[in-house]
C-alpha cells in the first residue's frame, strides 16, 4: 500500500483519541484521511471491539470508500469493511467498519441515542456542511453524553477547525500537509451570453488535442450533463475516447463505471455535478474543466417552496474541483471565468442549514425531543423564522402536538426517512387505502423525473408517470428507465417500511388526493382567466402550458412547481375533486361572510363563502347584509375609484381650496381636506351619507359641499368665510370672484374696474395681498400684480399706451387713482 501524508499523523490520532476522545483533522484532498484514519482505529485498545461509522455526505463516495478499504485488506466488501446506503447495503456479522450517509446515521441514532456498540464516529467531509451532517454533528455530540467512551473525528479539507474543536469540547486538532502534485491553472473565460455547455464541450476539445490523459468536467446538473456529451458526440470524437457521466441520480452501475480507470490506451472525459469534488479519487484524471457553476437548493420562505438555483461555486469550492487534477501527477486546471471574477467569489459556500427548507430538519429535532434545537451544538443555529415556519407545517400535518412534541403519527413520519410531506402523505394514505400509490408517488416526487428532455416540452400530468411505473405505458423513448427501476425500488422500500398490504388501491382517480395531503397549501383553483391560470391555497399564483392536458382542470393538486413568487410553473400535479378536497381537510374549511367591493360590476356583493386558504369553494348571496358592512365596502369602492367618482362642483373644489389656503397660513389649525387625504378613508367625511348605497350611481345623491363643510365646527365656519371670502367687492361694487387654487388668491378683474383702488386688496384680516389679474375690456390679462399701487405708478401708462389703441371707445384716465371705475365704454357727446 502507498504511503499517504497522513500516516505519520496516525499515533497523534490514536493518542488524541485515547483522551479526550474527540478529534478535528484537518486534510486536504489525496492525504489519505479516508481510507488511512479507519482502518488504523480497528486495533485501537479504547474501540475494544466495537464499531467505526464513518459518515459521508454522498452515496457514491461511500460504496467507494467501502471498495477500496475492503480491497487494500484482501477483503469482499460487507467482511470487515462494509456501507449502507438507500437501496443498498453490504455489512455482515463481522463488519467493523461501515461507511453510511449521514440520512441513515440520523436513523439509526434516533433508534439508538447511545449508539449501542459503535465505538467511533468519523464524520468525513464536513465542510460540505449539508443539513443532514450538522444535525448528525450535533446528536452525536448529545450522544456522548449517554456513551462516554463513544469517539467523535471530525475530517475537513477546507473548514474552519476552531469552532468544531470548541463544539468538541475543545478538541485537539491535527493538520496533513497533503501531497498535491503542482496544477497549472488557466483561465478562459466564456462570452458573456455564450451557453455554459458549449463553452465546456470548446474546453474539453481543446484539451484533448493538446494534453495527455483524462478530464473531469464539472457542470451544474445532470441536464447540463447531457448536453455537453450531444457537444462532444457531434464533434466525432476519437475513438480512444469515452465519455461517462457522474450524477447522484445514476444508477450504481453508471457511477461505477464513471470513476472505474479507462482501459489502457483510452482517455475518458468524466462530465460530473459535485459528486466528484471530494472524497472520490477518478484514476487518469489530469485534467480538470470547470464551469464555475454549482447548483443548490434554495428555499423560499415566502412561498414555502424550494427551488434549485445554479450559482457561482465559492474558492473554496473551484479549489477543491482544481485539486482533482493534481491527485495523483502534475495537472491542469482550466477554469471558464476570469482571474478577477475568481478572487470575487465568495470564500465558502453557505451551509444548507441557512437556506434549505428545515421541516426535515425540525421533525428529527422534536423526535429527539429537542424542541427547536436551541441547546444542541450547531455550527450555525437554524433561522428562527424557517424553523418557526417548519413547525407550523409539522403542526399542520399532525406531527406535532399543541406543546410542540412529536407525536406518535410524527415519530412514524420521522422512520420513513422522507422529507415529512410526503412521509405524511404515505402514513395516511395507508389508511385509507393507498398505500401504494402513495409510495410509488413519492418515489417519483423524490427522483429525478422519469421523462427525459426538457422540463418545459413535458406534460405535468403525475398520472402518466404512475403509469409508466405500472408497465401501462411504453417504455421507449422519452423514458428513462434507470429512473423508471429506481422509483420502483423506492416504492418497495417504503411499501415495507409503512407496512403496506397487498389490498392498497391502485385507483388513479384518488391519485390528487393522495398529492392533496402532502401539499395541502399547493392546491389549485382555475382562475377561471383562460387555460392553465391557477391560484394556489397559500395565495400564490401558478401557471400550467395551455396545451398541458390538465390545463383546463377546475382544481390541481400540484406537487412540483419551480418556486417563481408571480406565477409558478407547474411541473407536476393531479387533478382533484372539490370534494375530495372539503371530504380531506374539513377541520381547515372555513365559512366567511364577506360584503366587499367588487371592481368589476362597479358595486357592492354580499357573498356567504365557503374557503380553504385562499380558495373560495362555494360562494352564495347574502340577502340581508349589515348596513355597517356595506357602508364600509361603499368607502372601499370610493378608495379605489378614487375622488372623481364623486359629484364634485365648482363650489365644492373651491371649499377644498380656500381651507387648504388657511391651512398652510395656520399649520394645524384647519383640517387637511386634499383629495390623498379623502380617499384614504371617505367613511370618515361622508358618514352616513353612504348609508342605502350599494352602487356607483348611488354616489350621485351625496352633496359634497355639505359634507366638507361638516368637516369643520361652527367656528371654522365662520373664519373660513371671513378669512378666505369667496368673493371681494371691487370699486365698480360687482362682487369679484377669489381663485384659491394656487399658492396665492387670485382676483381675476377688468382694469378698469379697480380705477379709484389704491391700495392691493386683501383677505386673511389683512395678512395675505391677492394676487390681481388685470384684464383688458376683452377679458385678456394685461398685468399681474400683488402691489396695485406701484403698478398705478410705474407701471399703468405704458398699458395705458397701447389699450388706447386698441381700445378707443373706452375711458383711459391719466390718473386712474383718482378716475372713477367703469364696466362699459365712455358715454356718447
Amino acid at each position: 500500500m502507498t504511503d499517504l501524508p497522513i500516516e505519520p499523523l496516525i499515533p497523534r490520532i490514536l493518542e488524541a483519541l485515547e483522551t479526550p476522545g474527540t478529534l478535528v483533522l484537518q486534510a486536504p484532498p489525496g492525504a489519505g484521511k479516508t481510507t488511512r484514519v479507519p482502518p488504523a482505529l480497528l486495533e485501537a485498545r479504547f474501540l475494544a471491539g466495537h464499531s467505526i461509522l464513518v459518515l459521508e455526505p454522498r452515496r457514491l463516495a461511500a460504496r467507494m470508500a467501502a471498495r477500496y478499504l475492503a480491497t487494500s485488506r484482501g477483503e469482499a466488501v460487507g467482511d470487515t469493511v462494509g456501507y449502507r446506503v438507500r437501496l443498498d447495503s453490504k455489512v455482515g456479522p463481522r463488519t467493523r467498519i461501515e461507511l453510511v450517509t449521514n440520512g441513515l446515521f440520523l436513523r439509526r441514532i434516533q433508534d439508538d441515542p447511545s449508539l449501542d456498540g459503535v465505538g467511533c464516529v468519523i464524520f468525513d467531509e464536513f465542510h460540505e456542511r449539508g443539513l443532514e451532517g450538522d444535525l448528525a454533528f450535533a446528536l452525536a455530540i448529545e450522544a456522548r453524553t449517554l456513551n462516554p467512551s463513544l469517539r467523535l473525528v471530525v475530517m475537513s479539507a477546507t473548514l474552519d477547525a476552531a469552532p468544531i474543536a470548541k463544539l468538541l469540547g475543545e478538541a485537539p486538532i491535527l493538520t496533513s500537509e497533503g501531497r498535491a502534485h503542482p496544477v497549472e491553472t488557466r483561465y478562459l473565460p466564456r462570452a458573456p451570453a455564450g451557453r455554459i455547455e458549449a463553452a465546456v464541450a470548446h474546453a474539453i476539445l481543446q484539451a484533448i488535442e493538446v494534453e495527455d490523459g483524462s478530464i473531469l468536467a464539472f457542470l451544474p446538473g445532470a441536464r447540463e450533463i447531457r448536453r455537453v456529451a450531444e457537444h462532444l458526440q457531434d464533434e466525432q470524437l476519437p475513438e480512444s475516447v469515452t465519455v461517462a457521466p457522474l450524477y447522484g441520480d445514476l444508477d450504481a452501475r453508471a457511477q461505477d463505471a464513471a470513476v472505474s480507470p479507462a482501459p489502457p490506451g483510452r482517455r475518458k472525459i468524466v462530465l460530473a455535478t459535485a459528486i466528484a469534488e471530494t472524497s472520490l479519487t477518478i484514476e487518469g484524471i489530469r485534467i480538470v474543466v470547470d464551469s464555475g457553476l454549482v447548483r443548490l437548493p434554495r428555499y423560499d420562505p415566502r412561498s414555502g417552496m424550494t427551488r434549485l438555483e445554479t450559482l457561482r461555486a465559492s474558492q473554496a469550492t473551484t479549489d477543491q474541483r482544481r485539486g482533482r487534477a493534481g491527485r495523483l501527477g502534475p495537472g491542469v486546471c482550466v477554469r471558464l471565468w476570469t482571474e478577477q471574477d475568481q478572487r470575487a467569489r465568495a470564500p465558502h459556500a453557505t451551509p444548507e442549514i441557512l437556506a434549505a427548507d428545515l421541516a426535515p430538519l425540525a421533525l428529527e429535532l422534536a423526535v429527539w425531543g429537542a424542541g427547536e434545537g436551541g441547546d444542541l451544538a450547531f455550527l450555525d443555529p437554524p433561522p428562527a423564522g424557517a424553523m418557526a415556519q417548519a413547525r407550523g407545517l409539522l403542526t399542520q400535518l399532525g406531527a406535532l402536538d399543541g406543546r410542540g412534541e412529536a407525536t406518535p403519527h410524527g415519530k412514524a413520519m420521522a422512520r420513513l426517512g422522507l422529507h415529512p410531506r410526503l412521509a405524511h402523505m404515505i402514513l395516511a394514505a395507508t389508511r385509507r387505502g393507498n398505500g401504494r400509490l402513495a409510495c410509488e408517488t413519492a418515489a417519483i416526487l423524490s427522483e429525478r423525473d422519469l421523462f427525459r428532455g426538457p422540463a418545459s416540452g413535458r406534460d405535468a400530468e403525475l398520472r402518466a408517470r404512475i403509469a409508466v411505473l405500472h408497465g401501462e405505458r411504453d417504455e421507449g423513448a422519452g423514458v428513462d428507465r434507470a429512473a423508471v427501476a429506481q422509483a420502483r425500488a423506492l416504492a418497495q422500500q417504503w411499501m415495507r417500511l409503512a407496512k403496506v398490504g397487498d389490498k392498497s388501491v391502485d385507483d388513479l382517480s384518488r391519485l390528487g388526493s393522495i398529492v392533496a395531503l402532502a401539499y395541502p397549501d399547493r392546491i389549485g383553483q382555475s382562475r377561471g382567466e383562460g387555460r392553465g391560470q391557477f391560484l394556489l391555497a397559500n395565495g400564490r399564483g401558478a401557471m400550467l402550458p395551455e396545451t398541458d392536458p390538465m390545463a383546463g382542470e377546475p382544481y390541481l393538486a400540484v406537487a412540483m412547481l419551480d418556486g417563481d413568487a408571480k406565477s409558478a410553473r407547474i411541473f407536476l400535479a393531479a387533478p382533484v375533486e372539490r370534494t375530495t378536497i372539503e371530504e380531506l381537510f374539513a377541520d381547515r374549511l372555513v365559512t366567511v361572510d364577506e360584503v366587499r367591493w367588487d371592481a368589476r360590476s362597479e358595486s357592492v356583493v354580499a357573498v356567504r363563502e365557503r374557503r380553504f386558504g385562499a380558495l373560495v369553494l362555494e360562494r352564495a348571496p347574502i340577502g340581508a347584509a349589515a348596513t355597517a358592512a356595506v357602508t364600509e365596502a361603499m368607502a372601499d369602492g370610493i378608495r379605489q375609484l378614487g375622488m372623481a367618482c364623486l359629484p364634485w362642483t365648482r363650489d365644492a373644489r373651491a371649499i377644498q381650496a380656500r381651507v387648504e389656503f388657511l391651512r398652510r397660513l395656520e399649520p394645524g389649525g384647519w383640517p387637511d381636506l386634499s383629495d390623498g387625504t379623502l380617499t384614504t378613508d371617505p367613511g370618515a367625511w361622508l358618514g352616513e351619507r353612504l348609508t342605502g348605497m350599494t352602487r356607483r350611481a348611488h354616489l350621485a345623491r351625496i352633496d359634497v359641499v355639505d359634507a366638507l363643510l361638516d368637516r369643520l365646527d361652527w367656528r371654522r365656519r365662520r373664519d373660513l368665510d371671513r378669512l378666505a371670502p369667496t368673493h371681494l367687492t371691487v370699486p365698480t361694487g360687482r362682487q369679484a370672484v377669489l381663485d384659491y387654487s394656487g399658492e396665492t388668491p387670485v382676483l381675476a378683474v377688468k382694469l378698469q374696474e379697480m380705477f379709484g383702488q389704491r391700495a392691493t386688496p386683501t383677505v386673511a384680516d389683512g395678512r395675505v395681498a391677492v394676487v390681481v389679474h388685470l384684464l383688458s375690456p376683452a377679458g385678456r390679462p394685461v398685468q399681474v400684480t400683488q402691489d396695485l399701487a406701484g403698478f398705478w405708478r410705474n407701471g399703468y401708462a405704458a398699458v395705458r399706451a397701447e389699450l388706447r389703441s386698441r381700445y378707443p371707445r373706452h375711458p383711459w384716465p391719466e390718473d386712474p387713482t383718482a378716475a372713477l371705475p367703469t364696466k362699459g365704454v365712455k358715454p356718447r357727446h
